[in-house]
């Protein structure tokens, strides 16, 4: 097996094993054991660990010693700092995109929205939301800064999946269409004002768990 079928291999089963993450579908605190999941994926050792170990740099696994890998679980101190870090870092994406942005972006971004504004679940939400955000930044050119950005998204989306998994409420995202009036019109201060206090927003919502108890979930909004 090449070198090159490995690191496609590894991307492959960390991208399916970080939807489940995300989504619930393994929930905090679950063991991931190298064994099953290379023998679900047909594949050897070595993606596997690949595959944990860019799980871990997300922040959605942990290595234990002496107890494998582990999903990691999520607090309140936790959104609190994704929330912060999305609003510094994604200001600062947009301040460098802003000169870049075209008229065929706008479009894309407002297109995005409109999604997000007719999804009927949140995982159709979180998807429209997250290309919205990503087609207003990206123009940045700043590749580490996206990737940083793309992790915090990832982390975002399991507590909004935490707090959505059901009951999903449609919206619509007048921050969105803000953000992007005030581009338009070179106010790019006011553009990364916005974004940042955006995203930086927390809710919460009572949901109910799977023995019938209720409790407060929490999610960034945007």
């Amino acid at each position: 097996m090449t070198s090159q079928t490995e690191e496609t291999q590894a991307a492959r089963i960390a991208r399916i094993l970080a939807d489940r993450i995300i989504s619930g579908l393994i929930e905090p605190g679950a063991r991931l054991r190298q064994d099953h999941i290379a023998e679900e994926f047909g594949a050897s050792h070595v993606p596997v660990r690949e595959a944990f170990r860019h799980l871990e740099s997300q922040g959605l696994a942990e290595s234990l010693p002496r107890r494998g890998v582990r999903v990691t679980t999520f607090d309140m101190a936790e959104l609190r700092e994704v929330a912060e870090m999305r609003a510094a870092l994604e200001a600062l994406a947009l301040r460098h995109a802003a000169p870049h942005l075209t008229k065929a972006i706008f479009e894309q971004a407002e297109e995005a929205t409109r999604a997000a504004d007719q999804a009927t679940n949140v995982r159709d939400w979180e998807a429209a939301n997250r290309r919205f955000h990503r087609t207003i930044l990206a123009p940045c050119d700043m590749p580490r800064l996206m990737k940083t950005i793309d992790d915090l998204h990832a982390a975002s989306a399991r507590f909004l999946f935490a707090a959505w998994r059901s009951d999903w409420e449609t919206r619509t995202d007048h921050e969105h269409r803000s953000i992007l009036n005030a581009l338009k019109k070179g106010q790019i201060d006011t553009a990364c004002t916005t974004l940042a206090r955006h995203v930086s927003w927390i809710g919460r919502r009572p949901v109910r768990t799977k023995n019938g108890d209720i409790r407060e979930a929490y999610a960034i909004s945007g």
